[in-house]
């Protein structure tokens, strides 16, 4: 017959378990919490959402959560690319929406080398060149938004897409922010 405490090292450690996952949710909450008190371009939902459907974000520390937020554009970015390849293979495509979607082409084509230059500044604690290669992917997306408004009646099929760059790279200009805050 075992014994009755035979079961506490197995109670202990998912305890233990539930508190780190616990501390690491904490710490996504905490972090978009200050973050979208401190920017009106991020929705806390949209920030928590985010960081929390990402793999290994649950174990992650704040330096953690900062590449993930950058590996979050990246994906976004190339998934973006893709969706307007697809639009631009429609033959009865408005000129001036083609020509949107083009231009919208060109600038995420422009955004992937730049964001795989800010994961390799942020890896190297270059976080000034970091911001700027994100900051260069946020003016992407917005422009690319921007340019459906330049004719009146035009809806944008990008608008989603580009918000979510948008906020997906103030969220790492964010984060990078805190985390050089906390370096000093």
């Amino acid at each position: 017959m075992r014994p009755p405490f035979s079961l506490f090292p197995s109670f202990l450690f998912l305890f233990l378990l539930a508190i780190h996952v616990s501390t690491a949710k904490n710490l996504i909450h905490d972090t978009c919490k200050s973050i979208a008190q401190n920017d009106p371009n991020i929705n806390y939902n949209f920030c928590t959402t985010s960081l929390q459907a990402a793999p290994a974000s649950q174990c992650a520390g704040l330096r953690g959560l900062g590449m993930i937020s950058i590996r979050l554009i990246r994906y976004n970015v190339t998934d973006t690319r893709c969706k307007i390849k697809h639009l631009l293979q429609i033959k009865k495509l408005d000129p001036f929406v083609r020509a949107c979607l083009d231009d919208c082409y060109e600038l995420y084509d422009d955004a992937i080398p730049s964001i795989k230059q800010a994961m390799k500044h942020y890896n190297s604690k270059l976080f000034v060149d970091a911001n700027m290669a994100i900051g260069s992917v946020l003016d992407a997306a917005s422009t690319c938004e921007d340019g459906f408004k330049d004719k009146k009646g035009v809806v944008s099929p990008l608008t989603k897409r580009n918000n979510d760059t948008f906020q997906l790279s103030a969220l790492a200009l964010s984060a990078m922010q805190i985390i050089q805050t906390s370096l000093h």
